[in-house]
């Protein structure tokens, strides 16, 4: 090992980049520092959860070892629907990660270089991917710009998805089957003992995901804890609401018969699937005949109705920041037209009237319902109960919003808009440099300054005319950001009343997310 850290270092000098050395619980990271930012890639946190360990809590990684920090670590296996796949990775996988394996529990550092004794606020980001796909690897991720300009620490981790992670079998204890939320979980854990050596503040540590990672974030919130690992929580186009407790194992059981493990549910046959090979099941799990994988209702880390949960104030009391896409739901419309046949499948067994839905959004055309509705089942009507779930709370410190903002060269596809995750680039100071315009550019400024502002400080006003959430009509606490061209830090927030956006919402779909199973 010593001789590859040599060689490494020879390397980085010959490109400009110096090395740097952090000992932590994972080890003595040998990073890299570049223009201000100190990065540490592909830092083992859990043990390689493959073998015996598969389908097993992760168990932390201590070593006191060197280890090379200047590489991106492999992906988690992967699951992309066999019907959409090429749509999925051209929109959420582009450029793919370099590698993918089920060794893959690691995560990556971005600081700014140590300049003072201060310690600095502290972001920790969770992908999304509908918790079949992402990793922290993907270079859209990268935590460069967030570090310098905005003078943070952020950590991006991988957590298992798909089958790996959320088996949703009966050959498992209950608590075992969402393996990917008890992943993050450790890897909060990792910050909590580390972010110190990095310059960070352990104290000062907020949660950010977008989708399935907003959905996590959402989730480890509900969780009740006795010192919660993080004092704030940012939810991107996704918040969960309620679940059916009734679990079913169909895709499991079905993954089992497909390799001919046939034996009766239990340690006979989770031995039996435990000796078939990683690749193999990705295999089945990208094919046609793949089920779908998912947190189950275990009431420990996912529970029926979460925003019974807040109501009651047995979750985490944290300032939240959290909002939707305008266009949240015009990536999963493409190619839907017949309001009928969508309807039907949306909520099975509850006939809904083509009409009533059609009056809820005037002026449209039965595709555009579609995209609106799917915005607001999944992403606007989950975020208006939680505003006031957590509001009710005694939480006063929640800032909502609805995002606008629309750029030529992010029109991946026709009617896109303001889509599901386009607003990552701009965060990240990742998007396209040579395609981008001026505007562009401005906004990715603008919008990380504002978020960053809230991870500095969860209690005051991320910008100018943002005030803290208040719902209903009689005040104008809603914010539109972005949605005519005002991309600038003193004019981007236009607050509204909530009901201007949430009636839809209020009129019907709110009925369907918030019960009591």
């Amino acid at each position: 090992m010593k001789s590859l850290v040599l060689f490494l270092y020879c390397v980085l000098q010959v490109y400009g980049q110096s090395p740097i050395v952090v000992t932590t619980t994972s080890g003595q990271l040998h990073g890299t520092e570049l223009d201000g930012v100190m990065s540490f890639k592909g830092v083992r946190f859990g043990q390689a959860p493959i073998g015996e360990r598969r389908w097993q809590p992760p168990v932390p990684f201590v070593s006191a070892e060197a280890h090379n920090a200047t590489v991106l670590a492999p992906a988690c296996l992967q699951q992309f629907a066999f019907a959409t796949s090429a749509f999925t990775q051209f929109l959420f996988n582009n450029p793919p990660p370099a590698s993918e394996n089920e060794d893959c529990l690691f995560l990556n550092v971005w600081a700014p270089s140590k300049s003072s004794n201060v310690k600095k606020p502290v972001v920790f980001w969770l992908y999304g991917g509908g918790f079949v796909f992402g990793t922290a690897s993907l270079p859209g991720y990268d935590g460069t710009s967030l570090a310098i300009n905005q003078d943070i620490v952020v950590v991006t981790i991988n957590y298992r998805t798909n089958i790996f992670g959320f088996p949703g079998s009966r050959d498992l204890p209950i608590a075992q089957n969402n393996l990917g939320l008890l992943d993050q979980e450790l890897a909060m854990e990792w910050v909590q003992l580390n972010i110190e050596k990095f310059g960070g503040d352990p104290e000062k540590v907020t949660i950010m995901g977008q989708s399935a990672g907003a959905g996590s974030v959402g989730l480890a919130i509900v969780r009740d804890r006795v010192k919660t690992p993080f004092r704030a929580g940012v939810l991107l186009s996704g918040a969960p609401t309620s679940s059916s407790p009734i679990l079913s194992f169909s895709s499991f059981d079905a993954f089992a018969e497909a390799f001919g493990c046939d034996q009766t549910p239990g340690p006979a046959r989770l031995h039996c699937l435990k000796n078939i090979p990683a690749s193999q099941i990705r295999n089945f799990t990208n094919g046609p005949s793949s089920g779908d994988f998912g947190p189950v209702v275990d009431n420990i880390t996912v529970f029926t109705n979460p925003l019974e949960r807040l109501r009651a104030g047995a979750s985490a009391k944290v300032p939240i920041m959290l909002g939707n896409m305008e266009n949240d739901g015009s990536v999963f419309a493409v190619g839907m037209t017949n309001l009928t046949a969508f309807l039907e499948g949306e909520i099975p067994g509850v006939p809904i009237s083509p009409d009533l839905v059609r009056s809820l959004y005037p002026g449209q055309n039965d595709t555009e319902v579609i995209s609106d509705v799917l915005r607001d089942v999944g992403f606007r009507c989950p975020d208006e109960l939680w505003s006031a779930a957590v509001t009710g709370s005694g939480v006063s410190s929640v800032f909502r919003y609805t995002y606008g903002a629309v750029f030529a060269d992010l029109q991946k596809f026709p009617g896109a808009g303001a889509w599901h995750s386009s607003e990552i680039g701009p965060l990240f100071g990742t998007f396209n440099r040579s395609t981008a315009t001026p505007a562009e550019a401005a906004w990715s400024v603008t919008f990380q300054t504002a978020v960053a502002n809230f991870i500095k400080n969860p209690n005051t006003s991320p910008a100018v005319n943002w005030p803290k959430y208040i719902p209903g009509p009689s005040a104008k606490t809603f914010a539109k950001l972005a949605y005519n061209g005002n991309v600038e830090p003193g004019n981007f927030v236009d607050p509204v009343a909530s009901t201007s956006l949430d009636g839809p919402c209020d009129a019907l779909w709110n009925q369907f997310l918030d019960f009591t199973a």
